[in-house]
């Protein structure tokens, strides 16, 4: 059964949700940041995080700066990677001006002060901690890399650093739902190609004629079938909720140019 979550706005305005079973472990701050609060406009309306899209970059960095308050850290502590859909993870020692951000999908770390974020609009967000030891992760789980191993390639990060799978507990943060990610049948193949039992994450609604695909589910299999015990899904819709996500899908179906993006991070008290 799944904790309920915890919506927490801090003086600089920025919401967020939180997890309340990492949200109670002791010297770990996380939050999965809403679109309000933010400065953009327009389409990017509210707390647009990704200096990948076109917004105007003094929006996103003051966006970003509002983020890592909420985190009690200084903008130049939150770091993003240059993210490619990939099962790619790196370990993180030192802080990276966003020029510099190194071609990846998770982070991980064991230094306080350092709030390791991810940026999503559909795709998961997933948020990693192992209290027992004071290492933290984070990753970018959209199907491509939840399929080709993102999730895992943490675990074994975290377990570089002295984590234990035992010990770590993972929040599933805001992403699309099944109701509303229709996908193709050929990208059902793929997933049932991989493992014939992927096909309990696709259904046909009564309503369509194509598949649609439960993305946080699989992703809490994945994370289950690596070894944690302790994972949870919060279960909000990003193209449902408008008023409070970024969707790429949405903004694909409406014909939009672009599309902000969310941010979700955690981080070790300094």
């Amino acid at each position: 059964m799944l904790d309920p979550i915890d919506t927490q706005q801090k003086e600089d305005r920025a919401e967020y949700l939180t997890a309340p079973a990492l949200g109670t472990l002791n010297d770990v701050r996380h939050a999965f940041f809403t679109r309000a609060g933010g400065v953009s406009e327009g389409i990017y309306d509210g707390l647009n995080c990704g200096f990948g899209s076109h917004d105007s970059k003094e929006h996103v960095a003051e966006n970003r700066r509002r983020a890592a308050a909420a985190l009690g850290l200084p903008s130049e502590r939150l770091l993003t990677v240059f993210q490619i859909h990939s099962p790619d993870a790196v370990v993180v020692e030192t802080p990276w001006s966003p020029e510099d951000s190194p071609r990846a999908d998770a982070m991980v770390t064991a230094v306080p002060g350092l709030a390791l974020g991810v940026l999503a609009a559909d795709c998961g967000p997933v948020l990693f901690a192992d209290p027992d030891a004071g290492v933290i992760g984070a990753a970018h789980a959209g199907w491509k890399g939840a399929l080709t191993g993102v999730l895992e390639s943490t675990l074994d990060a975290m377990e570089s650093l002295g984590a234990k799978r035992s010990s770590v507990r993972a929040a599933v943060g805001p992403c699309i739902a099944q109701n509303s990610y229709e996908v193709g049948q050929d990208f059902a193949d793929r997933f049932t190609a991989e493992d014939p039992s992927n096909a309990d994450f696709f259904r046909i609604p009564a309503s369509a004629e194509r598949p649609h695909f439960d993305l946080s589910g699989y992703i809490a299999h994945r994370l289950q079938a690596a070894g944690l015990q302790q994972h949870y899904v919060l279960g909000q819709d990003t193209y449902a909720e408008e008023e409070l996500f970024y969707s790429y899908r949405r903004a694909t179906h409406r014909g939009e140019s672009d599309y902000g993006r969310g941010l979700s991070a955690i981080c070790l008290e300094p």
